[in-house]
């Protein structure tokens, strides 16, 4: 791969294989391109704003304090799936039941063991791309990667890999009045619990997914009081998605499936909002005996007042007296919506997809419109199914878009 060392600082003018962001996803498909096709390493490029792989990826999990991942120890970004259960194998107090659930230390340094053996230690060039723009040269269809505080680059193919949208903000958020501290309220994905000091503090949280969850175990460990709350009932799942979805048991129907707005439905049922894990749920449960903690089902936020120091909360079901609370934290997951991805506005508008619920209808390869750019992540949803933003998502776009990359024959003449 071109790296920081082989440009000494300096972005070359043309590329062919251009890779945006650098987390799970992309590093999964880094190592099948090089397996299928080891020839394509000098030709491919990394670009992320931290300059290291899986840098947001570990700021999240450090900064909630997640103990182990949510997916089993075959999902990983290595194509060998039993790859990170040898790498495991002195380290077994480590894998997390049911199913070794790999813990967050043991991901981390498999990731860098992933690394270093498929040679990727320099492999990321620390850049921000601000725009894609599709451009002609000579009757070739080119991308044109505009970086921020560089002069921009050629690219023949683009892979986005860029994760999941904006954070999601309940309405009610956008009625209070400026005035309040910001870390008062606050996103999950602004929230780092390492620094805080809760003693004393009532916290009242949003949601009903396992952020929320371990935001709460994070915060009673720090001496606060938190509540609970979601517009629907709290309940159980160990994965985010059924384990059918990970295989021909779902997918062989989802895939037949025509009809691309019912492909729509099936993943918001396979989803089904937010879940916690039974391992979770029950410690939350025994803090709700110790009184340390409050559950507030079928609620949902009408208002919230910034007074002398304390949020004031309106609900629209009142269950009881609602405490005044120092802190709100809002554990809403983010809005993903193709549509206003920031670096697609010139694509979308060269090269037009129709959408269905905000996802695009990529080609069989994951490839937008008539062009030579890919997605990975949420933006694939429609064609790799509810798994699409998750470890396994990546092995399953990665496994659609290196025949386009390594094979000449379904490559599109450029």
């Amino acid at each position: 791969m071109l790296s920081l060392n082989t440009l000494v600082g300096k972005i070359p003018e043309t590329l062919d294989i251009a890779i945006i962001g650098a987390g799970p996803q992309a590093l999964t498909l880094v190592t099948h391109v090089l397996q299928k096709k080891a020839s394509l390493r000098d030709r491919l490029v990394v670009f992320d704003g931290a300059g290291t792989w899986m840098a947001q990826w570990r700021q999240q999990f450090a900064a909630l304090e997640i103990p182990h991942l949510r997916s089993p120890a075959v999902h990983h970004p290595d194509p060998n799936p039993y790859a990170l259960r040898a790498f495991a194998s002195d380290r077994a107090s480590e894998l997390f039941p049911p199913y070794d659930l790999p813990g967050r230390d043991l991901f981390e340094g498999f990731c860098e063991d992933v690394i270093d053996r498929w040679g990727l230690s320099d492999g990321v060039i620390q850049a921000n791309i601000t725009d894609i723009e599709p451009i002609e040269i000579e009757g070739r269809d080119r991308l044109r990667l505009h970086i921020q505080d560089h002069p921009p680059t050629l690219a023949r193919r683009v892979i986005l890999a860029t994760g999941g949208g904006p954070p999601r903000l309940p309405d009610w958020v956008a009625e209070i009045p400026p005035g309040y501290p910001p870390e008062r309220l606050q996103h999950s994905s602004q929230i780092d619990l390492r620094p805080l000091h809760l003693g004393g503090e009532e916290i009242l949280i949003v949601g009903s997914g396992l952020t929320s969850g371990h935001l709460a175990l994070g915060a009673v460990r720090r001496g606060a009081r938190v509540t609970l709350m979601a517009r629907r009932q709290f309940y159980e799942r160990l994965f985010d998605a059924d384990p059918g979805w990970l295989g021909p048991k779902y997918l062989k129907g989802f895939q037949a499936e025509r009809d691309w707005g019912r492909r729509s439905q099936m993943i918001q049922d396979a989803r089904n909002g937010g879940s916690i894990t039974p391992k979770v749920l029950f410690k939350l449960r025994r803090l709700e005996r110790e009184g340390k903690v409050r559950f507030l089902e079928n609620c949902q936020i009408t208002r919230a007042t910034w007074n002398e120091g304390l949020w004031d909360i309106d609900c629209d079901q009142p269950q009881g007296v609602l405490p005044r609370v120092h802190r709100l934290w809002l554990a809403t997951g983010t809005d993903f919506d193709i549509r206003q991805h920031p670096l697609l506005k010139q694509v979308q508008q060269t090269y037009p997809v129709e959408t269905v619920a905000g996802l695009p209808l990529l080609d069989e390869h994951l490839r937008w419109g008539k062009s030579q750019l890919f997605l990975m992540g949420p933006g694939t949803a429609l064609q790799v199914g509810p798994v699409a933003r998750n470890i396994y998502g990546g092995k399953l776009a990665s496994q659609r878009i290196v025949p386009a990359l390594a094979k000449s024959s379904l490559a599109r003449v450029a």
